[in-house]
């Protein structure tokens, strides 16, 4: 496990302490205080506790032993795709998908003072979604664990030359000088979270589009994808994301990360969900939960 720098340790402790005080209103996230994911936890429930997790197995964790009731996890970015080993620790988690939120993704350089910048601290995601304006500008990056953690980072090093990539708003938590914003490469960029708990939602909200998330394991057999989605096809189910992934390292057979717009319950998703677990190995649903942007 790694550990937070003393800027960051101060706030971390202060806001661990009330979020395990009260589990019900406790929502862990990864990374340090002012980080994306915390300001998506503080998006999606006004009323939660954030608890800063140092790693998402952390807030995993978390979640799955009781001490606070939800986490919220990134899980793709609009600019850099997928969030690394997400798809593996969501299904090996053992927990549901209870809901999502969709965050605008914004990025300052912090640092001690205005002097000149020649490296750039930050999570990968944001090293890689400001990639163009940091080449630009002839500046290095440099991988932390977390973007707020780096600023926390930058306010105790006294090394030249180094900022951090973060959301603007921590450099005031961490006593950072602000160079300016907008350092990512789109305006689109968008990062869309999902929340965790130890149960599935008993009863899905009435009259608000649902999503429902699966993985599922094709046959290592000709046209074995096409045959396992026919369901969604002919009984009209949109299906919004598609993604392949390995498991082993075998190289054998691939798992599919999906998302359908519905719920099962309802006849056409039923009916596509069956026609789906004849055609795979193994199937395994993870969540249905309120749509927080609808899809097309």
């Amino acid at each position: 496990m790694g550990s937070y720098s003393a800027s960051a340790q101060r706030l971390v402790d202060t806001m661990k302490t009330a979020a395990l005080a009260d589990p019900a209103r406790g929502l862990a996230f990864q990374g340090a205080p002012g980080a994306n994911s915390d300001l998506a936890a503080r998006e999606y429930d006004p009323h939660a506790l954030p608890l800063p997790c140092y790693a998402f197995e952390d807030a995993i964790e978390a979640v799955r032993d009781g001490r606070v009731d939800r986490a919220i996890i990134p899980i793709e970015n609009s600019l850099h795709g997928r969030v690394a080993d997400i798809h593996f620790l969501l299904p090996e988690s053992g927990l549901s998908i209870v809901g999502e939120h969709f965050l605008p993704i914004r990025y300052g350089l912090m640092s001690r003072d205005l002097g000149p910048v020649t490296r750039a601290m930050s999570h990968e995601q944001a090293l890689g979604q400001c990639r163009g304006w940091l080449r630009a500008n002839h500046i290095s990056p440099v991988a932390h664990s977390d973007t707020a953690g780096a600023a926390a980072w930058v306010a105790d090093s006294d090394e030249v030359g180094l900022a951090a990539l973060a959301p603007p708003h921590a450099a005031d938590l961490y006593g950072l000088t602000l160079h300016g914003t907008g350092m990512e490469d789109a305006d689109h960029n968008m990062t869309r979270f999902v929340v965790l708990a130890r149960e599935p939602l008993a009863v899905p909200p009435a009259g608000v589009p649902l999503m429902t998330t699966f993985i599922f394991e094709v046959k290592n057999i000709p046209a074995a994808l096409y045959k396992a989605l026919g369901g969604f096809a002919t009984n009209g189910v949109n299906m919004t994301k598609l993604e392949s992934y390995q498991v082993g390292g075998s190289f054998a057979a691939t798992t599919f990360y999906a998302d359908i717009v519905g719920a099962p319950g309802e006849e056409t998703v039923d009916r596509a969900l069956e026609e789906l677990d004849f055609q795979t190995k193994s199937l395994r649903l993870l969540g249905t939960y309120p749509m927080a942007r609808v899809r097309g």
